[in-house]
């Protein structure tokens, strides 16, 4: 039997991981019989859902196995789960789904919808009884909305890869000993990865900061291009195990939907084109605001201070000029405002300004000869009624184009600039070896690990 395993909302802001109890079931159910064939796959879903723990992933795990093992499949996962969820999280809320096997269209627009709206339990549930798939949750339910996302996110169009390491249990809340030069040689030397450095700062971005298992994970284009890095990637603290994951990470899978300004809802990842209305204002905290409106509305549009230099495109950006803003919708006592993660400039109104003209008589520059007096040529004397100030266009400081914030600054589904024009489609034919392992105990590349840690 075609067997799809989704599990989501096990983690807490305090530890835990659903990536984890993935790589611990990998293992499990390789030992009970199970043939993969796909990588584990990784679905961020909405990132503005407000019940997100943190990353607001989910995961499933496809395999062929025997029915005579559904039980004790169902057990290990269920077991698995049980040790390893952050039950003393108010917020976790864990959820399984067993479906067998094709997954329908029906699935496939759900997870679309949780990647891309909000959504809530019931809509799962109904569907989960429609296809007569099982289920497990506990407290409140709510992991089985992105747990029945996961089976239906079959990545058939982009998609990218993401190997993740973890950390032996007494590591887990220590300083993360990643070696950051050797992070830095990654992504000058293997071009199919991305996102491991932010470019104007330097800060590697590959290791959490908090106290879950995950010790790095490297995102690429293929898993032969995740595997490579993680040969070059020095450490200085034990691995437990590694897996390689596909995921939806880095595809913009959350941005798919436009929307008037009139239309717009609380939570809801947007794409709006409209008018700039207005120069940018900066707020408290170095945030940067801009409106505009499309005939239904007006919007506000936020560039935070965590943006870096994306900023200064949006001080740029002038009264008339066209653009299509993307990123999720906040509400605010002012009302509605979009928290920009992508800026396209369409079109630029023209900015023009005051301008001495040139000589008639020399070609030479003019001057004013004070208030009320006219001008008169800087080179040859030349004055006249002929010499008045005229309108001249001058040249804009901002292009035609894409804008995205640093790596530093984007959310898990941001495409970044690097990617465009490397999407993918259809699913790999079969998992490539090797995809994932377990206890290495030794520590690489000591020699350049030992003094040079960082997170």
């Amino acid at each position: 039997m075609l067997l799809h395993i989704g599990i989501d909302d096990t983690d807490s802001p305090e530890g835990g991981c659903t990536t984890y109890v993935a790589a611990l079931l990998v293992e499990q159910l390789e030992a009970i019989g199970c043939r993969f064939v796909d990588y584990p796959n990784l679905l961020r879903l909405n990132p503005n859902a407000p019940w997100k723990t943190r990353g607001n992933g989910a995961i499933c795990l496809r395999v062929y196995a025997s029915e005579e093992k559904e039980s004790e499949i169902k057990k290990a996962v269920i077991d698995t789960v049980e040790t390893n969820a952050e039950f003393q999280c108010d917020n976790t809320n864990p959820g399984v789904v067993f479906h067998i096997g094709e997954v329908s269209a029906e699935m496939k627009a759900f997870y679309n919808d949780v990647v891309q709206t909000i959504v809530h339990l019931e809509d799962a549930e109904r569907l989960i009884a429609r296809f007569s798939a099982s289920a497990v949750a506990w407290k409140n339910r709510r992991g089985l909305i992105g747990s029945l996302a996961a089976i239906g996110g079959t990545l058939e169009g982009d998609h990218t890869f993401e190997l993740l390491t973890y950390r032996v249990p007494e590591k887990r809340g220590t300083h993360r000993m990643v070696d950051g030069d050797s992070v830095r040689r990654v992504e000058e030397t293997i071009p199919e990865t991305f996102n491991s450095v932010d470019p104007e700062t330097m800060q590697v971005l590959i290791a959490p900061r908090g106290p879950d298992p995950v010790l790095y994970g490297v995102r690429g284009e293929a898993a032969e291009a995740v595997l490579e890095a993680k040969g070059e990637i020095a450490v200085g603290e034990p691995v437990e195990r590694w897996v390689i994951f596909r995921t939806n990470q880095g595809t913009d899978a959350h941005l798919a939907r436009s929307y008037q300004i009139s239309d717009l809802k609380p939570r809801y990842p947007s794409i709006v084109t409209g008018v700039v209305e207005g120069g940018c204002r900066i707020i408290e905290g170095g945030h940067f605001i801009f409106t505009i409106g499309d005939g239904s509305g007006r919007l506000d549009c936020a560039a935070y201070e965590p943006s870096g230099g994306f900023r200064e495109v949006v001080t740029k950006l002038r009264s008339g000029d066209e653009v299509k803003v993307a990123g999720g919708v906040r509400e605010t006592e002012m009302g509605l405002t979009l928290n920009l993660e992508r800026l396209e400039v369409l079109s630029l109104a023209p900015e023009q300004k005051l301008m001495n003209p040139r000589c008639p008589e020399c070609g030479g520059p003019t001057e004013s000869m004070g208030a009320g007096q006219g001008l008169r040529c800087k080179k040859c004397g030349h004055r006249g009624l002929d010499l008045i100030k005229v309108q001249q266009e001058i040249p804009r400081e901002i292009k035609l184009g894409l804008y995205l914030p640093p790596p530093r600054a984007e959310r898990h589904l941001t495409k970044p600039l690097k990617r465009y024009g490397k999407e993918k489609v259809g699913a790999p034919a079969r998992v490539e070896s090797p995809w994932h392992g377990e206890k290495e105990v030794v520590l690489k590349r000591r020699d350049h690990a030992d003094n040079k840690h960082e997170n």
